[in-house]
């Protein structure tokens, strides 16, 4: 199987150009062909010569996405289920923001972490992207967002979609490091976030690599003991642990963190736990910033069910007055399957729908 082309950085490119008898110049031109005309084949790039474009042709494929479906909601959120050239299937989301138009990518095919309340580790993993897969979720929804012609660009990207981002680490960082390159889609690294579920190993090696790029932390509970019970990455990476790794995040980097809160009714969303997060976050709090979330319900846990209104704002006020930084997430596209792997778990599990199945070698998550 073909690699993409845009899995590699345009240092990649050039060494792939000198390691193939071509120009390194080869490669800015070939970047440009990509991000800035974007066009999806080798053909059209048409200052190349023939060789080199039967070089590209043999050695690389441009998309490996395909749509499945694609949904949008009301207020213009926009959520593609894509297949990947192997079958695997992964969602993408466009959200439109006040701030301009942000997407969401994912980075594994499934989720091994073990949120018990979570919809993309309904399938567990079966592998990790690649730079290429990442990227191209990106310029699929570029390319609809051109063929609009309303002139919109993806101008912010937040790695939160199906998937951990840090066990994927290297391709994670590829990714970064192509979509931010100032030649091409220019997408400002203070306007690209990653989240994690608590790899508390990977936020050290994450700040030591010193990006501009935004960090969020999947929190959901402010002890050990609940957030075990619901996270099974916190057996793993206890509180203890993970906050010494954000304490060397922000020491090293003197950047604001983000602290995700989903908010599970009669689970997490007690006073109590709302003075124990205040209490967690409060050697941070300079730099702290929570985002309470609205739970989306997910029918294969119905066990979880969202918290009342009454009780987010009590939790809201009562950390807001506790010194911390905090809002209540606003909702998008909640009228088309809007938690993360809701649409994939949903689609592999109806029968006798265009094709899609769960391949062989996938296992639903116990």
């Amino acid at each position: 199987m073909q690699n993409s082309i845009y899995g590699l950085t345009q240092a990649q490119l050039q060494d792939w150009m000198a390691a193939n008898d071509q120009k390194k110049y080869r490669a800015a031109q070939v970047w440009e062909w990509l991000y800035q005309h974007r066009v999806t084949s080798f053909a059209e790039m048409r200052n190349l010569p023939d060789a080199l474009i039967a070089q590209l042709n043999d050695s690389f494929t441009f998309s490996p996405l395909t749509v499945v479906q694609k949904l949008t909601a009301t207020d213009k959120t926009t959520k593609w289920l894509f297949r990947m050239a192997d079958g695997l299937l992964i969602e993408t989301v466009l959200m439109y923001m006040d701030y301009g138009l942000s997407v969401c990518v994912t980075t594994q095919s499934g989720c091994n972490i073990g949120c018990t309340f979570c919809a993309s580790g309904l399938i567990r993993k079966q592998r990790d992207l690649t730079a290429g897969e990442i990227v191209a979720q990106i310029m699929q929804v570029q390319h609809y967002l051109d063929a609009a012609g309303e002139g919109e660009r993806v101008s912010h990207v937040v790695v939160m979609g199906i998937g951990e981002p840090f066990d994927n680490f290297t391709n994670v960082i590829n990714f970064i490091h192509i979509i931010n390159d100032q030649h091409g889609l220019d997408i400002g690294a203070r306007h690209i976030t990653v989240s994690t579920s608590g790899l508390a190993n990977k936020i050290r090696e994450f700040a030591d690599l010193h990006l501009q790029v935004n960090l969020a932390i999947s929190l959901h509970a402010p002890n050990n003991d609940l957030r075990s019970s619901i996270m099974r990455i916190n057996r793993a990476w206890p509180l203890e642990k993970l906050f010494a790794a954000i304490d060397y995040y922000t020491t090293t980097t003197n950047r604001r963190i983000t602290f995700e809160y989903i908010m599970l009714n009669d689970v997490n969303d007690h006073p109590k736990e709302a003075h124990e997060l205040v209490e967690l976050l409060t050697p941070f709090k300079k730099l702290a910033f929570v985002n309470l979330i609205p739970y989306n319900t997910v029918v294969e846990h119905p066990q979880y069910s969202r918290s009342t209104p009454e009780n987010i704002a009590k939790f809201h006020d009562i950390v807001y007055r506790g010194g911390i930084n905090c809002v209540v997430r606003k909702e998008h596209g909640g009228d088309i399957d809007a938690a993360c792997g809701q649409l994939r778990s949903n689609m592999l599990h109806k029968k006798n729908t265009i094709g899609v199945r769960l391949p062989e070698n996938v296992q639903a998550a116990q």
